[in-house]
């Protein structure tokens, strides 16, 4: 499918909304609120990486991952940021959606330079769980593990 062909069932208000779900979600990530963070998945919700042997399913089990990750970072001084762009949404179904993102893991040790630490494809089901945008199910794939 060709720019041109793309369906145009995505409208601005629409695309601006999940786009805006997106600085929320990482916001909390990077600012450590993994329990808020973790909010934004369906109970049921999925996170798989393929740098990960086995996908996180369930909001606790993704909880209890992003809590893991926050606190060795935390302790080791690490400030990670996670930059999203190139936001994609298709497949509008209703209340939900499909999305594909960019993005970039960006690490900064406390007194040291930012280095980029992964380059990301991020594909995502996002539905609208009483009236809040939600990830129902989250494939990461880092490119260099293509």
């Amino acid at each position: 499918m060709s720019v041109t062909e793309l369906p145009q069932a995505t409208t601005a208000g629409l695309y601006t909304e999940i786009q805006q779900f997106y600085a929320e979600q990482m916001h909390l990530l990077d600012d450590g609120k993994v329990e808020e963070w973790a909010h934004t998945f369906t109970t049921d919700g999925v996170f798989a990486a393929n740098a990960q042997p086995v996908p996180a399913v369930g909001r606790e089990a993704i909880t209890a991952a992003a809590a893991a990750a926050t606190e060795a970072y935390a302790k080791a001084g690490v400030q990670r940021r996670h930059w999203l762009g190139m936001v994609s949404v298709e497949g509008v179904d209703g209340d939900a959606v499909n999305a594909r993102c960019y993005a970039l893991v960006i690490e900064t040790p406390r007194g040291g330079r930012p280095e980029i630490k992964a380059s990301t494809l991020c594909e995502d089901r996002i539905v609208r769980v009483d009236g809040a945008w939600q990830i129902q199910d989250r494939q990461i794939t880092r490119d260099d593990l293509i």
